[in-house]
């Protein structure tokens, strides 16, 4: 089980570029394993390292930026996690310490695995995210808002897997009495598909 969200409080480092894929993210040189941690070195390998031989820090990329050193929350640009369906980039976000993913829009499947392994990503327009680069932010996904004045949507399930730190088959197992008396009625109206 994950940790359940709690409200946060960061500052909001702006990677305000388009169409950042998932191999961006996490370049496939750098998946070298199949679990979640020890990925974080890798994020942005491609961006934040003068080169793929070298860990020598590119001082003009913004996660190397002193500034935003322990910072949860990442602003983005359209098409934010597009590309292939590489899980690793959400878990290498993830360990890196990103909590909150700002942008206009998601890949589809970057967007549920951002659900799906505790990172909240939040749709906003552009004109309402630019204003937010390198501020301080206070995200509250109980009541939906960002500094308790932005507000957004995020669907109910969604929703309810961050808060309580669930993934697919926990949400499932809150319902396991529905899914049990189910199964008890359907054996008695159709007997023959349990032969």
């Amino acid at each position: 089980m994950m940790e359940g969200f709690q409200t946060i409080n960061s500052k909001a480092i702006p990677l305000l570029l388009i169409n950042v894929d998932t191999d961006a993210i996490i370049p496939s040189r750098e998946m070298k394993r199949v679990s979640k941690r020890g990925l974080s070195e890798g994020l942005f390998a491609g961006w934040r390292y003068k080169s793929n031989d070298s860990r020598e820090l590119e001082p003009d990329f913004i996660l190397n930026d002193p500034e935003y050193n322990g910072a949860k929350i990442l602003l983005g640009g359209d098409n934010f996690g597009c590309g292939s369906s590489r899980e690793h980039a959400v878990w290498a976000l993830h360990e890196y310490g990103i909590r909150v993913i700002i942008a206009p829009s998601f890949g589809a499947i970057f967007y549920k695995n951002c659900i799906r392994n505790g990172i909240l990503p939040i749709l906003l327009s552009d004109q309402n995210i630019e204003p937010l680069s390198g501020k301080e932010l206070k995200i509250n996904l109980e009541n939906q808002l960002i500094n308790d004045d932005i507000s957004f949507e995020i669907a109910p399930a969604d929703k309810e897997m961050l808060l309580d730190g669930l993934d697919d088959i926990e949400l499932n197992l809150k319902h396991v009495d529905d899914i049990r008396s189910f199964e008890n009625n359907d054996r008695v109206k159709r007997p023959w598909a349990y032969l």
